[in-house]
């Protein structure tokens, strides 16, 4: 069972998981698909085709257009904005030229942050308030600024990682390998 405010709009052919909550104002077009556990905060737009996987949190004021995928747990701040076309002009038609993006497990896109379309956010990497992704970010790392550029490590519950060479741990007791260019959770 799920929960959809009365003023959301929700097209036929939408699929929605167990226990999640759509609330005011939301827009879900057709063939899109939320799994379970979500929250749609207000004035969200969910395009048509756009998967989102379970546990996600997208805050006010997101658009989610086609070509956007969502993987698991993953939280969209209030206003974050995605894109699908690189050179939009308005007389002319690039619905074939839509690049897609994806968000990876656990990621965290901040509040009023842009990701611009054809990139891969990491699993759990953690893009600051008002940046601006203009490429690839990998996993656990976080990114601010305009362009976004990498100013450390994160750790899965999100606190950034203490790091020591070649390695880094946080306070919940999660331990990384870090190198100049990637970092990976250590068992």
């Amino acid at each position: 069972m799920h929960e959809v405010h009365p003023t959301a709009v929700i097209d036929d052919g939408v699929e929605v998981g167990d226990n999640t909550r759509i609330w005011h104002f939301v827009h879900v077009s057709s063939g899109a698909r939320i799994g379970s556990n979500c929250v749609l905060g207000q004035n969200v737009y969910v395009g048509p085709g756009v998967w989102i996987g379970d546990g996600v949190r997208i805050q006010n004021n997101v658009s989610v257009f086609a070509g956007v995928q969502v993987e698991d747990d993953a939280f969209l701040g209030p206003s974050c904005v995605f894109t699908n076309v690189l050179n939009p002009r308005a007389f002319v038609e690039r619905k074939s030229d839509f690049r897609p993006t994806l968000v990876g497990r656990g990621a965290t896109v901040g509040a009023n942050a842009t990701v611009l379309c054809g990139l891969r956010l990491g699993e759990y990497c953690m893009l600051g308030a008002g940046c601006v992704a203009v490429s690839d970010v990998q996993p656990y790392a976080l990114v601010v600024g305009v362009p976004a550029r990498p100013i450390g490590w994160v750790c899965r519950c999100g606190e950034r990682l203490l790091q020591t060479e070649g390695f880094g741990r946080c306070a919940c007791g999660d331990r990384y390998r870090i190198d100049a260019e990637a970092c990976t959770r250590t068992e």
